[in-house]
């Protein structure tokens, strides 16, 4: 039988830890902080994956590739982003047992080697913009992991681009954090918050750091994408230069921008619940699985045949017949709610009679009904379109009732200890106070929100205008 779950409220780290390996999404590799990717998990990359290619390569973007080993001296090329990076490098110092004479990084990011290629590439205004994505793994040797949100090697897609003006690589940041918002949104059913980061939160070496902010069923935070305006930084420190109109040098503006395969972590802690996996459709890798009920002294071949035709009637939806006779019907029940398909359908001979079937929702309970058979073709894209908006709904409903806003410091510090979620105030941009606030309360500022851009006003300090703000504690 499919193993029970520990309950979400009795301990939800390990509920969301049995999930991904009853489920068979992912599991622990030899090397202490990796993890293998399972089919059923690396069928739901491979999703996100087309989605955010097709989008990528619609906006003018160019998929390459560049190596997995970068030198030393390329990384220390620029401060902040040695810095910020240097707990988390792996570095490789023999190779073809010699000593090498410069070690090597294992790439935590790729600013570093796609910037020297850049210095190469790009030498005339006619070579702007110019617009890479990279599909690829990286090593960051965390000392804490966790199963897709946080472990030593992951997959994501880094963009990085270069641009004449300022102006058109803040265009391009906040066109990629928009690719990712539709994303998350449409396609994984969570909302977000999109909004700028922190000078303290903010990527090592960028000037501007935009982020999508999700919030999961234990009401902590995910940052579950980002995107970066860089400046001129790496385009000087790696002497990257072009002729403009004018025949003159200039540096080029450029970003940064990817997501991962903690999108996978945010999808399940978002939707799941005691029972698995809720799999929003236009995600899911079976949308739709058929269950055949076979009571004895029936005449299976019949029923089996017209299971099978049902497969037929839904073209363009991923349906998976489940004809195995060794389980009973409560066991795959049990093991498709587990694995969050969206849609179970059930018929057996008194449905067959009747010329229907029986329908279920992953994502309602006590949700069976009966549905014509020869309406499915209808009914059942009209259902997977219906599931996937409601997903959505309940996030923005939870988002919304699980954020509380404050108005003075005090109430701050108490609403972050007492209560979990979001909390929203007017900030005045505070190093100090806001390494107190994380302090005493493990709570950081995941954004200031976009949509609250133009909304400032006097804080508890003379002359300070204080910017609305989210503050949480997070993943």
């Amino acid at each position: 039988m499919v193993k029970k779950l520990t309950p979400m409220s009795e301990d939800f780290n390990q509920w969301y830890t049995d999930i991904i390996q009853e489920a068979k999404l992912a599991d622990y590799s030899p090397v202490k902080g990796t993890m293998v990717i399972r089919p059923y998990g690396y069928a739901l990359w491979e999703h996100i994956q087309a989605y955010l290619d097709k989008r990528f390569k619609e906006t003018g973007h160019q998929n390459a590739y560049f190596p997995l080993l970068i030198p030393k001296s390329f990384i220390e090329k620029e401060a902040d982003h040695v810095e910020g990076f240097s707990p988390e490098l792996a570095t490789v110092t023999h190779a073809g047992g010699k000593e090498l004479e410069e070690p090597l990084i294992i790439r935590p990011t790729s600013e570093t080697i796609i910037n020297h290629m850049f210095s190469k590439w790009i030498k005339s205004h006619r070579d702007l913009p110019m617009l890479i994505n990279q599909w690829a793994n990286v090593v960051r040797w965390e000392m804490r992991t966790r199963l897709f949100l946080r472990t030593s090697e992951f997959l994501w897609q880094e963009g990085h681009t270069a641009h004449q003006t300022k102006e058109e690589a803040t265009e391009e940041a906040l066109q990629m954090l928009d690719i990712y918002e539709e994303f998350t949104q449409n396609i994984a059913a969570v909302k977000v918050i999109k909004g700028t980061k922190s000078e303290i939160e903010k990527f090592a070496g960028a000037k501007v750091t935009y982020s999508i902010e999700a919030m999961m069923l234990d009401r902590k935070a995910l940052q579950a994408g980002t995107s970066h305006e860089l400046g001129q930084n790496f385009s000087k420190a790696f002497e990257i230069q072009y002729s403009d109109e004018n025949n003159q040098l200039a540096h080029p503006y450029q970003t940064s921008w990817g997501v991962s395969t903690r999108l996978i972590g945010m999808i399940i802690m978002a939707h799941g619940d005691d029972k698995g996996l809720k799999l929003p459709p236009a995600i899911a890798p079976t949308q739709c699985v058929v269950i055949p009920i076979i009571p004895k002294n029936s005449d299976s071949e019949h029923i089996l045949t017209i299971a099978r035709g049902i497969k037929d009637l839904l073209p363009g939806i991923r349906v998976h017949i489940d004809d195995r006779t060794e389980v009973s019907p409560g066991f795959k029940f049990n093991e498709w709610e587990l694995k969050g398909v969206p849609i179970r359908i059930e018929i057996g001979p008194k449905d067959i009679e009747q010329n229907s079937v029986v329908v279920a929702r992953r994502d309602v309970e006590d949700s069976k009904k009966p549905m014509a058979l020869d309406s499915l073709n209808e009914d059942i894209p009209a259902l997977l379109d219906l599931i996937q908006r409601d997903m959505l709904k309940v996030t923005e409903e939870f988002l919304e009732i699980n954020t509380h806003h404050v108005e003075d410091m005090d109430e701050l510090i108490k609403k972050l200890n007492d209560t979990e979620g979001f909390v929203s105030c007017y900030w005045s941009e505070d190093k100090e106070d806001e390494l107190k606030i994380k302090e005493l309360t493990k709570a950081t500022i995941r954004c200031y929100p976009l949509e609250n851009t133009n909304q400032e006003i006097s804080v508890n300090k003379p002359n300070i205008e204080g910017k609305f703000v989210i503050f949480s504690k997070s993943y």
